[in-house]
């Protein structure tokens, strides 16, 4: 498998227009996508950063992932996301050596991306998440 980026790292943040409002005060960055993303359960933006972005994620309902992370652990980082070449061969790769995997096969996620997650337990407590980006973006 090669992870050829840090295709960006999530923040959960409870009011999304908030967050985006300190980003750019702050630091003069303005997303450059902004969708919902109803697989997932949340809004997402999408600030560039070099090569990468910061994700950031409100979510949608009370019940979704993004939410009961923000009920146990407050506001901040929610995972790290490398973009992959090829998100099978990387899940049988994963699968093979071991790891816990959420998802055994991708699922659709923002910027028509396909996405999978593996779970924090494989990798120092950190949340990863693969993206396989579409040829459009």
């Amino acid at each position: 498998m090669r992870l050829y980026n840090i295709d960006h790292v999530g923040l959960a943040v409870f009011d999304l227009d908030a967050a985006l409002a300190d980003y750019e005060r702050l630091y003069g960055i303005r997303p450059i996508y902004r969708e919902t993303v109803v697989s997932q359960d949340v809004e997402e933006a999408m600030l560039p950063l070099g090569g990468s972005f910061v994700q950031l994620l409100q979510p949608l309902s009370s019940d979704g992932p993004v939410a009961r992370f923000l009920e146990r652990h407050g506001e901040g980082m929610h995972h790290l996301a490398f973009a992959v070449d090829d998100i099978e061969k990387a899940l049988q790769e994963l699968a093979s050596e071991g790891a816990r995997l959420i998802d055994s096969e991708p699922r659709p996620g923002g910027r028509s991306s396909r996405i999978a997650f593996v779970h924090p337990k494989t990798l120092s407590g950190t949340l990863v998440e693969l993206v396989e980006l579409s040829d459009d973006h």
